[in-house]
């Protein structure tokens, strides 16, 4: 299911991109009429000529497409969209997983919950761990390293049970630092963008003479450096909020686990292990 999702998303993305690269392409400059053709419509013909339409008719010059700007950078810009297309697919990626596993209702089920107290009251604690085997998960673990060793002692039961709880609370929190990982790369790749777009600016200057031709490569320069910064931040604001509220989720989410264990565990001073012979 969760492979599922994480694709569906990634197609809406790429079906987004495709549509503002091509809904913003440049429409072709209109040709020149030539010699003896009739003038267009709107123009005015007078004896020295054909006088254009007035200002207000003319149409606005459309601005370079996303697809444009970004060839514009040539090898070293694409492959900076690349990386940051990358961190998209990763943040799209990274957050459907822990809004999908940081849940508590997988964490700590309700059914799993109610038949180990259910057991615990009945004094059967190998029906209790039956129960975990049965229902796998974070809480069923912590609950199974304590039923486990009931034959060892109540300080045992404590320590073992001390042990799963941190091994599953760090299962649980790892996966909420790949969202800072990509919070932290988004803008440095933007950052890396906006450099190589400025170093492509001056050089334009440098090498081109005066004229709408450098006036064009400059301003398309500046464009391909500002889009790779806001790209960069685009990926970075989503992926630090996230971040935030997942390891916030994460924490109340171990605190009510180990909270649970321990009132659970309190009835296991009181029960005494029978073998069958």
């Amino acid at each position: 299911m969760k492979k599922l999702v994480v694709a569906a998303m990634a197609v809406v993305f790429v079906f987004t991109l495709l549509i503002s690269s091509y809904a913003q392409a440049p429409a072709p400059a209109p040709a020149a009429p030539a010699a003896g053709a009739a003038p267009a419509a709107g123009a005015l013909v007078t004896a020295g000529g054909t006088t254009p339409p007035p200002a207000g008719e003319h149409k606005k010059a459309e601005s370079p497409g996303f697809l444009t700007i970004v060839l514009a950078g040539g090898p070293v810009g694409v492959a900076i969209w690349l990386m940051l297309f990358s961190a998209c697919g990763a943040l799209i990626y990274f957050w459907t997983d822990c809004a999908m596993m940081i849940n508590v209702k997988r964490v700590m089920p309700a059914t799993l919950v109610q038949a180990v107290t259910q057991a615990m009251e009945e004094g059967d604690v190998f029906k209790a761990l039956k129960q975990c085997e049965d229902n796998p998960g974070p809480l069923a673990n912590v609950l199974s390293a304590g039923f486990s060793n009931v034959d060892q002692g109540f300080e045992t039961i404590q320590d073992m049970i001390s042990a799963a709880a941190q091994m599953e609370s760090e299962k649980l929190t790892s996966r909420v630092t790949y969202l800072n990982v990509v919070s932290n790369m988004g803008p440095l790749l933007g950052l890396l963008g906006t450099v190589h777009g400025m170093i492509f600016a001056f050089a334009t200057l440098s090498s081109t003479t005066a004229g709408a031709s450098q006036q064009a490569m400059l301003a398309l320069n500046i464009a391909e450096s500002l889009y790779c910064t806001a790209a960069g931040l685009l990926v970075a604001i989503p992926a630090l909020g996230a971040f935030y509220y997942f390891k916030n989720l994460a924490t109340r989410i171990v605190l009510g686990m180990e909270a649970l264990t321990l009132d659970l565990v309190k009835s296991l001073r009181n029960v005494e292990v029978v073998t069958e012979e």
